[in-house]
C-alpha cells in the first residue's frame, strides 16, 4: 500500500504489515498537507518477472529548483532483506516537466505485451490551455498522453527502448513513446485477467479519465488511440472548434457520467475471482468526489451498461446519504493474486491525514463454495517487526436486484451486521452528529497561511494513500 507522502508498506496474507516500510522516498517527493493537492507519490507496478529481475517502478513527483515533474524510476530489491527495496538502486527513467500543480496522472502498469505504460496528465490548470490545440492533442509532447515503453535488457545501454509497433514510431514531429493520446487525466488504469476458460477480454486495458466541467469517463485504450480531449469531454463537444475537426477520429468512451453523479472517476478492475462468482466480469469503479461504487457489464454485442451501488452499514442502504459512514474518497482500487478486488478510500483528502482506509469487495448474494476458493500464498521471509491488522467494522454495499448481483466491502476479519437494526440506526445518527459538531468547531485545513502559496487545487485526486497494485491491507 503507497502513501501520497512516498512512503509504501508490504502487508502479509493475514494483514499484519511490516514494520519497515518497503520504499521510502518522502524526502524526494513534492507534495503538501493542502487538500486538493495531487501531487505526490503517485503509482507503482511490479515487473511481470520481478521474481527474477527484482525490479519495481514508480511514478512520483519531484521540484528542481523552480521547475516540477513528474518522475518515473526503477528500483531493485535489497539483496539483504526481499521485503525492502535498494534505496540506493533508484535509477531515472523519465522525467517529465509539469507546466502546472494539477493533473499529473500517475498510473503505471505492464500490458499483457510486456511493456510499461505510462499515464500522463495534461499539465494541468483547466481546459489543457497550452498551445493551439493543448497539450493532449500535440504529439510532440508527452503530457496528456499514454506511453509504451520496453525496460527490459535495460541494465546495459539505454534505461528504455521504444516499440518498434508503436503507432506513431517514425511519424515526423511525433514522440515515439506515446501509444494514445487526448488524455485529460486517465485515474487509475487495469488490465483484464480475462475470462476463464474462454479467454475473453485478456489483456484490455479500461481507464477512468477526470473529466473537466459536465462528464467523467471510462475508457477502453486502444493502439493509437486519440480518446478527445480537449475537444470533447465525455460525448459531447467541449471545443466547439476542435470538436468539428474531423481528422481527429475520436475515439468515445464505453461510459460516460454527469457531474450530478459524480465529479472525478477513479478507474478500477475487471472482477475475475474466485469468491464472488456474480460479479465475474463487472468492471467495478468508483467516484472521488461522491463515494458512489458503480458497475460497467459487457453485452454480447459489446455494449456496455451500467449499474449503481448503494454502500452503507447495515439496513442504512434505507437511508441513502444520511447515516453512512464508510470513508467517502475513493482514491484508488487493487487486485490480489487470486483476483480479489480492493478499493482505498479516506474520509479526509489530504496527503497527510491519517484516515485511509482498505475495503474488500464481496458479495454477500452468493459465496462460491469454501473449498473452492483455498488460495495457498508463497510463504514470506520476514525479517522486520509486525504490527497487527485490526479490522473496524463490515460495511455493506447493496446494488438493486434488478440492476446486477448485489455487493459488499469489508476488512478482512471478524463483522457482522446487528439484528437491532434500529438500536444500530440510531448509534449511527447520533455518531453522524458528533462527528459534524467537531467538525465545524475544527479550524478548515484548507485556508494557506498567511503570505505562503497554496498549490493548485483540483476536483480529482489527493488522499491519504494510494493503492499501487500488489499487496493489499489497511492503511
Amino acid at each position: 500500500v503507497a502513501e501520497q507522502l512516498g512512503l509504501v508498506w508490504a502487508y502479509l496474507p493475514t494483514g499484519q504489515r511490516l514494520s519497515t516500510p518497503f520504499l521510502n522516498v518522502s524526502r524526494a517527493v513534492l507534495t503538501s498537507p493542502w487538500e486538493g493537492d495531487e501531487r505526490g507519490f503517485l503509482g507503482l507496478a511490479f515487473h511481470p518477472r520481478y521474481r527474477l529481475t527484482g525490479k519495481v517502478y514508480v511514478y512520483y513527483s519531484v521540484q528542481l529548483r523552480q521547475e516540477e515533474r513528474v518522475r518515473i524510476s526503477e528500483f531493485r530489491v535489497s539483496s539483504g532483506d526481499p521485503n525492502l527495496l535498494d534505496h540506493h538502486s533508484e535509477r531515472i527513467i523519465l522525467e517529465v516537466e509539469e507546466p502546472a500543480s494539477n493533473h499529473n496522472g500517475g498510473q503505471l502498469l505492464f500490458g499483457a505485451d510486456g511493456f510499461l505504460y505510462i499515464f500522463i496528465g495534461d499539465g494541468g490548470m483547466a481546459g489543457d490551455p497550452f498551445g493551439e490545440h493543448g497539450n493532449a492533442q500535440n504529439r510532440s509532447v508527452l503530457l496528456g498522453k499514454v506511453l509504451r515503453i520496453d525496460v527490459d535488457d535495460n541494465d546495459r545501454g539505454p534505461l528504455y527502448r521504444v516499440p518498434p509497433d508503436n503507432p506513431f514510431v517514425g511519424e515526423r514531429g511525433a514522440r515515439p513513446e506515446v501509444f494514445a493520446l487526448g488524455v485529460r487525466n486517465m485515474w487509475r488504469c487495469s488490465v483484464d485477467r480475462g475470462e476463464a476458460g474462454t479467454g475473453r477480454g485478456r489483456g484490455r486495458i479500461l481507464c477512468g479519465d477526470v473529466g473537466q466541467n459536465k462528464f467523467e469517463e471510462v475508457d477502453l485504450l486502444q493502439s493509437g488511440g486519440n480518446y478527445g480531449w480537449r475537444a470533447r469531454e465525455g460525448f459531447v463537444c467541449y471545443d466547439k472548434t476542435l470538436c468539428k475537426n474531423s481528422t481527429l477520429n475520436d475515439i468515445l468512451p464505453i461510459f460516460a457520467y454527469p457531474h450530478s453523479m459524480g465529479k472525478s472517476v477513479t478507474g478500477g478492475y475487471v472482477y475475475r475471482g474466485c469468491e464472488s462468482p456474480n460479479l465475474n466480469g463487472f468492471y467495478i469503479f468508483g467516484d472521488f468526489m461522491s463515494g458512489m461504487l458503480m458497475a460497467l457489464s459487457e453485452t454480447d454485442s459489446g455494449s456496455w451498461q451500467s449499474h449503481k451501488i448503494c454502500m452503507g452499514q447495515g439496513q442504512t442502504c434505507s437511508f441513502p446519504g444520511l447515516i453512512n459512514n464508510y470513508h467517502q474518497y475513493i482514491i484508488s482500487f487493487a487486485e490480489d493474486e487470486a483476483g480479489e478486488l480492493y478499493f482505498l478510500s479516506t474520509r479526509i483528502p489530504s496527503a497527510t491525514s491519517p484516515t485511509g482506509v482498505v475495503y474488500k469487495i464481496v458479495d454477500p448474494s452468493r459465496r462460491a463454495p469454501p473449498r473452492k476458493c483455498r488460495y495457498q500464498p508463497r510463504p514470506v521471509k520476514v525479517r522486520s517487526q509486525l504490527i497487527n491488522f485490526v479490522p473496524e467494522a463490515k460495511l455493506i454495499v447493496k446494488q438493486p436486484e434488478k440492476q446486477g448481483p448485489r455487493v459488499e466491502t469489508e476488512p478482512e476479519g471478524e463483522g457482522g451486521t446487528s439484528q437491532d437494526w434500529f438500536r444500530k440506526l440510531l448509534e449511527e445518527l447520533e455518531q453522524m452528529l458528533s462527528e459534524r459538531r467537531r467538525s465545524d468547531a475544527r479550524p478548515d485545513p484548507t485556508l494557506a497561511p498567511r503570505g505562503g502559496r497554496r498549490p493548485g487545487r483540483k476536483r480529482g485526486r489527493p488522499g491519504a494513500g494510494r493503492a499501487g497494485g500488489g499487496k493489499i491491507g489497511r492503511a
